[in-house]
């Protein structure tokens, strides 16, 4: 078992706090920071920023110009060593004439897994993985999934009274919580590729989906399940950057001609039970380099997610009222017959936004990042 020294753990402390930087610029690509150290200093640092550009690797190689001959090179993921937009990071290490390299997390890219270390030994460098491979996983939670699953990173977020209830029986839901929680839920639309909701979510708030209060200079794909075609061809969404792919299990061709001419994307889903086919609909999504996925929708395409297993976490938001048994619940599911057949969750957060409570679960069953 590989000893770490303090100073490794501060140097990939480091490395991952760079890695965070591309939170919300790197998709599809995972979050990666690099750090360089040359006799105990640090010479050069970086990060990935964004899909096209320098990996985290060379940006801080670049940073550090020749003191980087002799180094070791702290970084969160596995160096590649496959050819994709830019030239592989093995070559690149080797060139600089890096000494080490200390990686956190093996890469799940089965393009690399485990042979970019190897490349690197073979050269004579020496290799040490996994210090603190979780942080590193945790930061890419999508991209694990989208590699290991072919699938994305499933979020669904609601916000609800203390009797769990997400709107008045008449719909009116503005505004349950505070501006604190909206303003974080912002922050997960931006590190999200895409956010999803439902058609009866559109066509009672008519919401953007889009990022607004923190500053990104990405737009999330807005993805809206639809399964008759119901969408407003001149619903405000459309008219936002970043995009709108309606996902239907309609076959009417005058509407989805109609929707592509308003700026929509159609895709047209294999029903599953009568409806839009949901594994598949996170396949083709995955297909298309889609790492996370918020969902912001109510009570069906919620419990329908949830029924079928695709919740990988629920972000809930708590306002401290109650509003009784009459206002929506967070999710339409089927009668259930025993406790043992409910849905658990186990609690891996919780916070204070402003009067809002924020309670983060991941489901006990499955094996997740």
């Amino acid at each position: 078992m590989t000893e770490w020294t303090a100073d490794d753990h501060r140097h990939m402390a480091r490395a991952l706090q760079l890695a965070e930087r591309g939170l919300y610029t790197t998709t599809p690509n995972p979050r990666v920071g690099c750090v360089l150290v040359r006799d105990g200093e640090r010479v050069g640092e970086g990060w990935h920023e964004r899909a096209g550009g320098p990996h985290a690797e060379v940006a801080a190689l670049a940073a550090a110009g020749e003191s980087a001959r002799g180094a070791t090179a702290y970084v969160t993921l596995e160096p590649c060593c496959h050819q994709g937009r830019t030239p592989p990071c093995t070559d690149a290490l080797l060139q600089a004439g890096v000494r080490e390299v200390v990686y956190a997390m093996d890469d799940p890219n089965p393009q690399v897994a485990g042979q970019g270390a190897a490349a690197l030994r073979e050269a004579g460098v020496v290799v040490r993985g996994g210090l603190m491979a979780a942080a590193a996983a945790a930061l890419n939670p999508g991209f694990v999934a989208r590699m290991t699953r072919q699938r994305p990173w499933l979020r669904v977020k609601v916000a609800a009274t203390l009797d769990g209830r997400t709107a008045l029986a008449s719909g009116d839901s503005r505004w349950i919580t505070g501006k604190p929680a909206r303003t974080d839920v912002h922050r997960l639309r931006a590190r999200s590729c895409a956010v999803m909701t439902g058609i009866g979510t559109l066509l009672a708030d008519a919401p953007l989906l889009t990022v607004r209060h923190v500053e990104t200079s990405r737009q999330p794909l807005r993805i809206v399940v639809d399964n008759n075609l119901a969408f407003p061809l001149d619903a405000a969404t459309l008219r936002e950057p970043g995009g709108v792919l309606v996902a239907t299990a309609s076959s009417d061709e005058e509407r989805i001609d109609a929707l592509r001419e308003a700026g929509a994307e159609v895709l047209q889903i294999d029903t599953w039970r009568g409806r839009v086919g949901l594994p598949r609909l996170l396949g083709l999504l995955a297909e298309r380099g889609i790492n996370e996925v918020l969902v912001e929708a109510g009570q069906t395409l919620n419990g329908a997610l949830l029924a079928a297993g695709l919740v990988d976490e629920l972000i809930l938001y708590f306002n401290a009222r109650v509003i009784g048994s009459s206002g929506r619940g967070m999710f339409a599911l089927p009668a259930l017959e025993s406790m043992q057949s409910a849905y658990s969750f186990a609690i891996t957060d919780t916070r204070m936004l402003g009067s809002d409570l924020r309670v983060t679960l991941r489901p006990e069953a499955a094996d997740h990042v």
